[in-house]
């Protein structure tokens, strides 16, 4: 599978057992630490604040892309840091970049093409109604054209029927 598995399991059980041995010498030291003399008890003390500060500085040392999380093959997330991500995988990240783009262009296209097409009806609207050419200026020319043509109370069917007697 991955070939950097077996050594960040190894580095990570080699850490483990640190950390063990670690805790047990410290509970070790606290256990026994009532029975020991103020001097040696105080040299203790001393070589710990020691300890703790320079183990402050080693963590600040540290580089940031050490503890960086990256997926593994079991669809888990691991602590690893020093690995090289596939370019496959840096591909499969601007996927979805990629989609919304073509998502947001095709909004566009669609909402270009229904101004194109609402134009086209009014265009269409008006040279298909007898309309007389002042009417063009008229303020309320698009009333005009919403009317409903076989409506008996439309004035300009009506100047149309008296024209036609």
């Amino acid at each position: 599978m991955n070939k950097n598995s077996p050594p960040t399991q190894l580095h990570q059980e080699l850490d483990a057992r640190v950390a063990r041995f670690g805790l047990r010498v410290a509970a070790g030291l606290t256990e026994h630490s009532d029975s020991l003399a103020g001097d040696i008890q105080e040299r203790l003390r001393f070589a710990r604040e020691q300890a703790l500060a320079k183990a402050q500085l080693a963590r600040a040392a540290q580089p940031a892309t050490q503890t960086t999380a990256h997926a593994t093959g079991g669809g888990t997330l691991a602590l690893g840091g020093g690995e090289k991500t596939p370019r496959w995988l840096k591909a499969a990240a601007l996927l979805p970049l990629a989609l919304l783009l073509g998502g947001l262009l095709l909004i566009q296209h669609s909402q270009w093409y229904e101004q194109i097409r609402s134009a086209a009806e009014l265009d269409t609207e008006m040279l298909s109604k007898p309309l007389p050419p002042a009417a063009y200026s008229d303020p309320g020319f698009r009333e005009y054209l919403s009317e409903n043509p076989n409506d008996p109370n439309n004035p300009v069917d009506a100047n149309a029927e008296e024209s036609k007697e």
